[in-house]
């Protein structure tokens, strides 16, 4: 009795204080994004002239630009409290308290059953107070409502593995548990187009989990429910594609481009062997086809010799002229990327990856607040911008501390000697590998999986930005709270005496 209450006393001020700090964001820091004028056109289109659509020349045409899921939401609030973005911001609020609770269960669900009743408030307080999802409540972008269904996806994959561990072999419980899955990886999937690496990392973990068993039937009989899952909310997307634009699209494309609308990948190709700041991404891939695109804001390492710089001015010149990539511009771009891929092949594929992972986590994420997230120099800015250094280095040590305490949660899980619930019968390869822990606590490893195959794919989009790892704070807070399993056993034992 006395437990519960402590809980709920937990749960009732964790999630005023977090919607507090949310309203806050959405009192002094509304904003909008790049994309947020699509999304809230694509809604209105939707509402107005019942068209999932947007304008082009002056005509509405039906689009497979972007996944539905965002711009449905923004309808359904709208419909409901009327066409202000005060009602989403604060509907975005209230939905990102409701994802705190569910990162909450995931966090339990990884801890042994007498350390519960820590990892869960800790875990709680943890996204209640993370500032970072909580800063996206005031904008209209697809953050909020995609890290709450990545949250749901990773809690409902780790109770389909308990829940068959405990009970082995695929029941009727078990295809549901893992079909439900599936359709909350699929309602992602219509909000970002790339959740399906949601079903990649957990495939990935599953199968790393059952290959060490040798359960090759349980590999295949798990990948179809989480298949059929997936498929059942795209189904009816890909269905309104195949009427209104005559082919299936499941998923958006990569380049959220309209019907033949021409992509410059060449382009693309040769930002990708250079671009590694968030600052860069302003200043040239957001720039094309809008505004011109000066070399000199371009850094040094783009260029290997003053003959490359030379051939970059005259194309960049080219493109200028008419703000127009075109085919011909752009097959040059490819050919530079390529010289340079051959040229220094690790540069390409190791030292920029790397050093883009580095801006996707290792950043203050003032993208959306008034600071500049620039700490140098550093003399300059504590005599001249002092609140904006401090900011940023706050916020940057707070994203630090979340980061370390994942990685410290995640060490616990992975190296502890024992799990007292559904213990896994793990072969001497497996034992001898150190991986009897992690195959008796899979669950830790679709985490680990969502991380790391998440950042990897990232590191190959055109425009590396620091939202886009926030569909991973789920992970970094359940894991970061395993951090409280400590001593738990004795704090438990004092409450039973």
């Amino acid at each position: 009795m006395k437990l519960c209450h402590e809980m709920r006393r937990h749960a009732i001020a964790a999630a005023l204080t977090g919607f507090a700090l949310r309203l806050g964001f959405v009192r002094f820091f509304p904003t909008t994004g790049g994309d947020s004028a699509a999304y809230l056109e694509l809604a209105h289109n939707l509402l107005d002239a019942h068209t999932y659509g947007l304008l082009s020349q002056g005509h509405l045409l039906a689009t497979d630009a972007r996944p539905p899921g965002y711009p449905i939401f923004i309808a359904a609030v709208e419909l409901v409290a009327g066409r202000s973005a005060t009602a989403l911001f604060v509907a975005q609020a209230v939905l990102d308290v409701a994802t705190c609770f569910l990162i909450a269960a995931l966090a339990a669900r990884l801890a042994p059953q007498s350390a519960r009743s820590r990892v869960w408030p800790a875990a709680l307080w943890l996204a209640a107070l993370c500032p970072f999802v909580a800063n996206y409540t005031a904008v209209p972008l697809t953050e909020v409502l995609a890290v709450s269904l990545s949250a749901a996806t990773l809690l409902l994959l780790v109770r389909a593995w308990q829940r068959e561990e405990s009970a082995p072999g695929l029941s009727d419980p078990a295809r549901r548990d893992w079909l439900v899955a599936g359709v909350a990886a699929g309602l992602a999937t219509l909000v970002r187009a790339e959740s399906p690496l949601l079903m990649v990392s957990a495939g990935a973990a599953i199968g790393l989990a059952c290959a060490k068993r040798r359960q090759w039937l349980r590999i295949i009989r798990t990948g179809v429910w989480l298949a059929a899952g997936l498929l059942l909310p795209l189904l009816p997307w890909g269905l309104r594609n195949v009427v209104t634009l005559g082919r299936m699209q499941l998923l958006a494309g990569r380049y959220a481009q309209m019907s033949g609308e021409y992509v410059s990948r060449g382009f693309y190709s040769w930002t990708n062997t250079w671009l590694v700041r968030f600052r860069d991404v302003y200043l040239v891939p957001w720039k094309l086809e809008e505004q011109p695109i000066r070399v000199d804001d371009l850094p040094a390492y783009a260029f290997d010799s003053p003959e490359e710089r030379g051939r970059v001015t005259h194309l960049l010149e080219e493109y200028n002229e008419e703000l127009t990539m075109t085919p011909a511009i752009d097959r040059s771009f490819a050919e530079l990327a390529g010289e340079r891929t051959r040229r220094h092949p690790l540069r390409t594929w190791l030292w920029v990856p790397l050093e883009r992972i580095a801006t996707l986590w290792l950043t203050p994420r003032v993208e959306l607040l008034p600071y500049t997230g620039h700490l140098t120099p550093l003399e300059d800015k504590w005599e001249y911008d002092r609140e904006d250094l401090l900011v940023t280095l706050s916020l940057s040590a707070v994203n630090v501390v979340y980061l370390l305490l994942a990685a410290m949660g995640g060490w616990i899980l992975f190296t502890a000697r024992r799990q007292s619930e559904s213990p896994a019968t793990v072969s001497p390869l497996a034992e001898r590998w150190g991986m009897a822990s992690a195959l008796q606590a899979p669950g830790a490893m679709f985490l680990v999986a969502h991380l790391v195959i998440r950042t990897l794919f990232l590191t190959q989009i055109e425009t590396p930005e620091p939202r886009y790892v926030l569909v991973c704070f789920p992970a970094v807070i359940a894991l970061g709270a395993q951090w409280w399993r400590r001593g738990a056993g004795a704090s438990d034992g004092r409450a039973k005496a």
